[in-house]
């Protein structure tokens, strides 16, 4: 299976998962560049995969199902969708074959699923290379938090792909937080070759995140620090330390 970001808007990714001349898209924000893809490549789309319901994510459905009227998996909550999916639910992937994996990763919205699919996790808003989605609606910074957690615990060859090109800023952010952390600054580096060139940094690999991302490091000493320092009080577990992290990247 080869799968491909494709760039929407100003910096969202719709993943595309391509086989046997059949395609699959994730988080089709907007529909012109599905489209385009499909039409260029001449592929046929058999399915669609929506992770939460913001527009930049669903807004494209619309008008692909007039062409191509295909099934939506996603979350219940979403008006869109057609075949609702939840955590745990074993999707097999219309045309393209092989299974996903549906979890649940709350905290960017209270629904955002994800879909794990041959070591690839399309996560959405929840997690992205060196950061994290912004809290909204009703969810808690605990939600994100344990979500985080959960896809931490994936395999470190599992490939990460998020749907925006917010890497540059993350890594900024993370630098504030481990100055020290060559890992990090090599990275950076890495990332910023990779934009100059005009390529995407996504994919990511979860070990690079674990290394890396401030989120996915909040029982490091050198990151709770950092947070301690921000919020000048004592932070005792790492989900207030990951929480103090989110409220000084909302303002950084």
């Amino acid at each position: 299976m080869q799968i491909v970001p494709l760039p929407a808007f100003r910096d969202n990714y719709i993943w595309a998962l391509i086989a046997h001349g059949q395609c699959i898209v994730v988080d089709p924000g907007e529909a012109a560049p599905v489209s385009r893809f499909l039409v260029e490549q001449d592929l046929q789309l058999s399915a669609i995969l929506v992770t939460h319901r913001h527009n930049d994510h669903v807004g494209g459905v619309a008008e692909l199902r007039e062409r191509w009227p295909v099934p939506v998996f996603g979350p219940a909550t979403i008006g869109v969708v057609t075949h609702h999916v939840g955590d745990g639910d074993l999707l097999t992937l219309p045309g393209v074959g092989g299974t996903a994996t549906v979890l649940a990763v709350p905290g960017h919205t209270e629904e955002h699923i994800a879909f794990l699919h041959a070591g690839h996790l399309f996560c959405g808003d929840t997690l992205f290379a060196g950061g994290c989605g912004r809290l909204l609606g009703s969810s808690t910074a605990g939600d994100l938090h344990a979500s985080l957690q959960r896809i931490a615990a994936l395999p470190g060859e599992t490939q990460i792909c998020c749907a925006h090109e917010y890497t540059l800023s993350n890594l900024r952010f993370a630098r504030a937080v481990e100055p020290d952390n060559a890992t990090l600054q090599a990275r950076s580096e890495a990332c910023i070759a990779l934009r100059e060139a005009g390529q995407a940094t996504l994919p990511s690999r979860l070990a690079d995140e674990l290394a890396t991302n401030p989120f996915l490091r909040t029982m490091q000493p050198s990151v709770r620090h950092a947070a301690e320092q921000h919020a000048t009080q004592a932070l005792t577990d790492p989900a207030a330390v990951f929480a103090a992290l989110r409220a000084w990247k909302d303002v950084f």
